[in-house]
């Protein structure tokens, strides 16, 4: 959500970097409007810029929604609200959209940030660390910014839900298939402890932690464990037509 914004470059650049991140819903309160009149041919993002919905004040704008998150460089003014950082804040907004809260996000006109009065419909304020010789940031690349960090997070939580690492029976069901083919293929020579039931011996130990070490996923692990049952099933077919 954009309060007061004066420069179409900015609004443009607000509504590609939401394309590029999978947001769509684009509000603005109070735009200068030669700006916003001449944001609407921004490239790659005429479909947001389209729907783009205009309020007179913040409250009308926030009516509908269960979260709202303030932006501030805080170079000028103590914060009215407790203040996070960009990466906490990501998985807090992150969460409360998983559950079907609607978050609005607002970032201040360039010219002024957000005012008090503004700040005031906010549950708290998000803070991008910056260089103090530099604390203001490009209302568009700070749009872009946070909006990437959401979404990088949410991508992490979903590629780590994804690659779940494997079952310690897979992982030893792997270790003995891996066995079975170094001493089908004579890489390793059989001896009186393999062929006996007494406990592991070296070659059964430093495999095990071989394999532990590369810390497979469970999907990994899986290909892995074909891959195995297959070249064991070469070696046997190919030693029964000796």
């Amino acid at each position: 959500m954009l309060v007061a914004p004066r420069n179409p470059l900015n609004i443009g650049a607000a509504a590609r970097a939401m394309a590029n991140f999978g947001f769509n819903r684009l509000r603005i309160v109070n735009p200068h409007q030669l700006a916003f009149h001449q944001a609407r041919s921004a490239v790659g993002a005429s479909s947001i810029l389209a729907r783009t919905e205009e309020f007179p004040t913040v409250a009308a704008a926030i009516a509908d929604c269960h979260l709202i998150v303030g932006t501030a460089s805080l170079s000028r003014r103590e914060p009215p609200l407790p203040v996070k950082r960009l990466a906490n804040a990501a998985e807090l907004i992150r969460k409360r959209l998983s559950s079907s809260n609607r978050v609005a996000l607002l970032f201040g006109s360039e010219k002024r940030g957000l005012s008090n009065e503004d700040l005031s419909y906010c549950h708290w304020l998000l803070h991008i660390s910056t260089l103090d010789k530099q604390p203001s940031m490009n209302l568009g690349q700070a749009v872009a910014l946070c909006l990437y960090e959401i979404v990088r997070r949410a991508c992490a939580s979903s590629a780590r839900a994804k690659s779940a690492h494997a079952t310690a029976a897979n992982l030893e069901r792997l270790t003995q298939l891996f066995l079975e083919a170094l001493f089908s293929s004579g890489y390793l020579k059989p001896t009186a402890s393999a062929k006996s039931k007494r406990p592991a011996s070296p070659p059964d130990e430093k495999i095990r932690r071989l394999i532990l070490r590369l810390q497979l996923s469970g999907a990994d692990t899986e290909l892995l464990l074909g891959i195995f049952r297959q070249i064991l099933w070469k070696i046997k077919v190919n030693d029964s037509h000796r």
